[in-house]
């Protein structure tokens, strides 16, 4: 990849956002490309994302660390799962370890990006400390996640204004919310109120968890004896592999079980809320979802914390919808009213592509709602531009390894035969289109025509199956279906006729 202007404010690769992608794009396109320049734009005052943006009481990994966790940098702990400071500190240790950190700029929001096909960069309009700051990069990797760190999912309900207590989202936890002996209601059934409850039980007078409908849970144990084994006899980073691996097949045979044996699966997810609460609690009223496991995703219980919670009586759960607040608390439909000193709103995420940053080519916006990914990570006829997307129904980290290895041997390849141009084309075809994310989750469901679509065949085709997505990666051609060039000239749209400088490269 030729490499853009020598001054400090011009780089090869802009990596947006720290977080676990970011921290993996840096040493995946490094360890391809060694004198690839590039810097990590974060908008926050630490490394982390969502590891550093959530700390409400119990925030903890939904999948197990060891997959969550980078491969080129075992995870010490012995446990399965972390609580987010733990992450965040790993994330940070891992930034310092590696030679990362010193290319990250924080306090640094990206407002805008526009490719010029003039000259083959990107300029990035960003506030920096305040200032408005320009800089320029041959690639752009949006490593932002898919939901708005400003603004989460927060319906109006009806009298809220009448509530004396405490209303608080989770997503903007208070650092100083004293709900010691308090009473709380948590508003939801998703994984951030299966995590929340338990924490708040310890110390709180009495917590309910108020949902529209049920969720389907999973016990989890915090240790096993093989993890615990395989770190004492072997080295660290092949105990780490054998754990990694093992666990990432074992949550894959879940999701497929779960999925090609629906009915076997439920009654097993129900035998286990059964044999975890109390004699005669009604499983089928709080604990049986209308829908298949996984149309939604499962929800993880270290060692079934949540159903202790309510087979101790710390916790208790409502399956009704909400009429209205009142002062002390909030009437369901059914005219109980729940009383309350302190009500949560875990209702969700609000989720956008590429951090709600305003892309555009030639000045021309770009809508990512409106193009196809690419192997879940590019834009049709959008030149050099990747975003990082985890896996809905695995670890976060198990699919954004792989986008970034990917990413950077797109760059290897254009570095080495000299283009400054690719962006992947769909030859002016349309296909029929599926959804980036395959849950019927309330949050997917919210997005519409806000997040990029997915085709049915490859390599626009997102599946969220780790195991082909692996031997895909270990064929995968650079070329399939990308157009490479260089000069002055803007990619023809829809991708059909390439010009001098443009190159169709195909399998």
């Amino acid at each position: 990849m030729a490499q853009a202007d020598s001054s400090e404010e011009s780089f090869d690769v802009l990596i947006v956002g720290a977080g676990l992608s970011g921290i993996d794009a840096a040493y995946r396109l490094r360890e391809r490309n060694p004198g690839l320049t590039y810097s990590i734009l974060e908008r926050r005052e630490r490394i982390g994302g969502t590891w550093d943006l959530f700390r409400y009481p119990g925030v903890r990994s939904d999948s197990d660390i060891f997959t969550l966790s980078f491969p080129w940098n075992p995870w010490r702990g012995t446990r399965l799962m972390a609580h987010g400071d733990e992450i965040r500190d790993y994330l940070e240790q891992t930034a310092r370890d590696f030679g990362i950190y010193p290319h990250i700029t924080f306090r640094t929001e990206v407002l805008a990006a526009d490719f010029d096909t003039g000259t083959d960069l990107w300029t990035v309009d960003a506030i920096v400390d305040g200032q408005p700051r320009t800089l320029t990069a041959r690639f752009l990797y949006m490593c932002t996640g898919y939901y708005s760190y400003d603004h989460a999912y927060r319906p109006d309900f009806p009298g809220e204004e009448n509530f004396t207590g405490t209303l608080v989202h989770p997503q903007f936890w208070p650092e100083d919310l004293d709900y010691a002996g308090k009473k709380i209601v948590v508003i939801g059934s998703g994984a951030t109120a299966v995590t929340l409850i338990p924490a708040l039980a310890e110390t709180a007078g009495h917590v309910t968890m108020l949902q529209r409908s049920p969720t389907y849970l999973f016990p989890y144990p915090w240790q096993d004896p093989m993890t615990t084994a395989v770190q004492k006899l072997l080295p660290k980073q092949l105990a780490h592999d054998l754990t990694r691996y093992r666990n990432a097949g074992l949550t894959m045979g879940l999701y497929l079980f779960c999925r090609q044996f629906p009915k076997a699966s439920r009654r097993l997810l129900r035998s286990i809320a059964k044999r975890n609460l109390p004699k005669g609690f009604e499983v089928d009223t709080h604990f049986k979802p209308a829908y298949e496991p996984w149309d939604q995703r499962l929800c993880v219980i270290p060692e079934n914390d949540f159903y202790k919670a309510i087979a101790g009586g710390a916790a208790d759960v409502v399956t009704d919808t909400i009429d209205h607040f009142t002062a002390d608390g909030i009437v369901v439909s059914s005219g109980d009213e729940i009383k309350a000193d302190i009500v949560v709103t875990a209702t969700g995420l609000n989720l956008i592509a590429m951090g709600g940053v305003g892309l555009s080519v030639d000045g021309e916006a770009v809508n990512p709602g409106e193009k196809y990914a690419y192997r879940g990570y590019m834009l049709d006829d959008v030149p050099n531009l990747a975003w990082s997307v985890g896996y809905t129904n695995a670890s976060w980290t198990l699919r954004v390894d792989l986008t970034s290895q990917a990413v950077a041997e797109l760059i290897e390849y254009m570095r080495v035969n000299s283009y400054t141009r690719a962006y992947p084309t769909l030859h002016g075809r349309r296909p029929a289109t599926h959804a980036l994310l395959e849950l019927d989750s309330g949050y997917v469901q919210r997005a519409g025509g806000k997040l990029p679509k997915a085709g049915e065949k490859a390599p626009w085709q997102v599946r969220h199956n780790l195991i082909l997505d692996g031997i895909d990666a270990r064929r995968y051609d650079v070329t399939q279906d990308m157009v490479f060039g260089t000069g002055n000239s803007r990619p023809p749209a829809g991708g059909s006729a390439g010009t001098r400088s443009d190159q169709m490269k195909e399998r």
